[in-house]
């Protein structure tokens, strides 16, 4: 087995597995019996909810405030007045972006993007960015993904006679921006049942309703749909029933080629085949090379490449999407290391770390910091938060929370009680972006901890892994490994199946540096299977052989051109 990596310690600590509750359901019934008791475990009890069809969406018409939406961006459309839209710099504020020009050009609209630069302008609708746009005298800006929360820049583009329509569905803050007309399902008294809609499932509802003005069909906004599954996945939001139908009819799309060139080109070049895509290459192959280029360097490239409709084209960004993303694997690589050095520092082992991890190294990299604070809740099970400086000295950091534990509503908390602490913050659930002074990393971190270790216990803190229990030694093969893959999508909120069990460890090695690779047998059975366990080699330290509690994803491993069935392994420990 490998030895700990240099630089820190391993930090040695059980995670509680915990079986969900056996739950039937005889609407399932004719389903094959693992499927039939995965979905009943989340909150499906008739087969009739995995019918995905787009007719069974959420209608359009149901979200409060899409007619207004749709008059002010008909009224511009009309008369042949200028239209900006101003994105995000990640991949859910460059598919909303895309999807929005794709379909007002579609319309004949006068219209263009503008996305702000990470380091140079900040997040949102900043009055920097606001200034720019209003040098090419659009007379309507149009926000994807953003804008909630961004009082100055709307009140500075209505003071340049610039109307604003905010699309966002980030949580707004007490008070809401100055603009012509607000589309977020997250607003107060909004009735729309599905809030869980990404940036770029609001500027699909929106897209939709206006094509269906002006053409008679929602079909125009229909037809990128695949773009709307893209953002939705990459985004991290919860797949709802209505998110499951948006995603589903992307990957529809996706796999009988009839997509966005730039999409293909993506999933090409992180190795997977576009014709058998599913949520998880959109997560791990096409949504990191297209949150690279906004990570380090322009998210117009990441735009382009969805916008372009030459195959060639495509294909050509799609390559500097990945040496970029191939660049901040490195960056990552190295910031992961000195954070997990600086917290090995702190205690010597996980029970007496702090509830809370806020860190902040000189050179670390602001597009990255929000991967960083992803690997450091995975491996610690706690909130982190980490840090970079920025152009002008204030510290920007991006926080990612633990399951049960509000990350937005923990910064509110704080900036109640620490009135000026936090400079700009917003986010959601799961995830938030904040400022800070210079000065106030060891104040916040303090509020920080306070504030955690008032809303979780011990089992919070725990890691604990929830299987949907165990799979008998002849289940363990191909046929259940695709049954399972295929009867997604699986995402966050809609947790792809994972199982667990005891097995003979008959050896291991390290592939890739920081991968293990697993002999497994099932315990009391006869097949042998393979296992894979990503970025666990150093974290794993018990004997080369023997028995082991394995946690694991049934996957397909088609390396080589021989499909397989293969243990995708989340957790393994000595048994």
């Amino acid at each position: 087995m490998a030895a700990p990596a240099a630089g820190h310690r391993v930090v040695l600590t059980r995670r509680p597995i915990r079986r969900r509750l056996p739950v039937t359901a005889a609407g399932l019934a004719r389903l094959p019996p693992v499927l039939a008791r995965v979905y009943a475990a989340r909150g499906v009890t008739d087969a009739s909810e995995l019918d995905y069809a787009l007719a069974r969406m959420v209608p359009v018409r149901t979200l409060d405030g899409v007619e207004a939406a749709t008059d002010l961006l008909a009224c511009h459309l009309e008369a042949g007045r200028r239209i900006v839209v101003v994105g995000d710099f990640d991949a859910d504020g460059a598919t909303s972006t895309v999807l929005l020009v794709r379909v007002l050009r579609g319309l004949g609209a006068d219209v263009g993007y503008l996305v702000p630069d990470r380091v140079r302008h900040g997040y949102g609708l900043s009055p920097l960015l606001v200034r720019e746009a209003a040098a090419g005298r659009p007379a309507l800006i149009v926000t994807v993904d953003s804008g909630i929360n961004c009082h100055a820049g709307v009140a500075l583009a209505r003071q340049y006679g610039i109307a604003v329509l905010v699309t966002d569905h980030h949580l707004p803050g007490e008070t809401l921006p100055d603009a012509d007309v607000i589309l977020n399902p997250n607003l107060v008294g909004q009735r729309f049942p599905s809030r869980c809609l990404a940036g770029v499932g609001v500027a699909f509802y929106l897209a939709a309703s206006l094509a269906r003005r002006h053409t008679g069909t929602g079909r125009p906004a229909a037809a990128l749909l695949d773009l709307v599954a893209l953002g939705t996945v990459a985004d991290l939001v919860p797949l709802d029933a209505n998110n499951r139908i948006l995603v589903e009819r992307g990957l529809a799309r996706i796999r009988a080629g009839d997509c966005r060139p730039g999409v293909t080109a993506l999933l090409a070049a992180g190795g997977r085949d576009p014709v058998a895509t599913t949520s998880a290459d959109l997560a791990f192959a096409a949504g990191p090379r297209l949150n690279a280029a906004g990570r380090l360097e322009d998210m117009s490239i990441g735009i382009e490449c969805l916008l372009t409709d030459d195959r060639v084209r495509a294909c050509e960004l799609a390559g500097v999407l990945s040496r970029i993303n191939d660049e901040r694997k490195s960056i990552e690589a190295r910031m992961q290391e000195e954070a997990l050095t600086a917290v090995a520092g702190l205690e010597p082992d996980l029970d007496a770390l702090p509830p809370a991890l806020c860190l902040h190294r000189p050179g670390w990299h602001p597009g990255v910091v929000g991967l960083v604070a992803a690997r450091l809740r995975e491996r610690y099970h706690r909130p982190a938060v980490a840090f970079a400086t920025d152009a002008e000295g204030r510290l920007k950091g991006s926080a990612r929370s633990i399951p049960g534990l509000h990350m937005r509503d923990v910064l509110a908390a704080v900036d109640v009680r620490h009135p000026g602490l936090i400079g700009r913050y917003g986010g959601h659930a799961m995830a938030a972006g904040l400022s800070l002074a210079a000065d106030a990393l060891a104040a916040f971190d303090a509020a920080l901890r306070d504030e955690v270790a008032a809303r979780v216990d011990a089992a919070d803190l725990a890691g604990e892994i929830w299987s949907d229990g165990e799979l008998a030694d002849g289940e363990l093969d191909l046929p259940t490994a695709e049954l399972l893959m295929n009867a997604g999508p699986w995402g966050q909120g809609f947790p792809e199946p994972l199982f667990d069990g005891r097995f003979h460890l008959l050896g291991s090695d390290v592939v890739g540096g920081r991968h293990l690779r697993l002999r497994l047998r099932p315990a009391g059975g006869s097949s042998i299977v393979q296992g894979i366990a990503f970025r666990q080699a150093d974290s794993f330290v018990g004997p080369r052989t023997g028995l082991v509690h394995v946690a694991y994803r049934l996957g397909v491993n088609d390396y080589g051109g021989m499909r397989r069935a293969q243990l995708v392994v989340d957790y393994l420990e000595p048994a």
